[in-house]
């Protein structure tokens, strides 16, 4: 799937706004609490340790692609499915 590029960054520029501290500085990774949170309801492999990435795992690949296509795929090639 294709996503709109513009929607993509206007959404991660907000996403910086909410995690902006000492009058603009932002950290270039996601909130660790964020990721604890993702992984204590069964979204990503445990993100804490050294390692730089984490799994989605089956549940979260599932909700992060239908999120993705429901706030950032182009118009007419994304239609909603429903949820079991």
């Amino acid at each position: 799937m294709r996503y709109d590029e513009a929607k993509v960054e206007e959404t991660v520029l907000a996403l910086l706004g909410v995690f902006e501290f000492e009058e603009g500085r932002v950290w270039k990774r996601i909130d660790f609490g964020v990721m604890d949170a993702l992984h204590a309801k069964g979204y990503i492999t445990d993100p804490s340790g050294l390692r730089e990435s984490v799994y989605l795992t089956q549940d979260g690949m599932v909700a992060a692609k239908r999120l993705a296509g429901k706030h950032f795929g182009l118009v007419g090639e994304w239609e909603a499915k429903p949820t079991s």
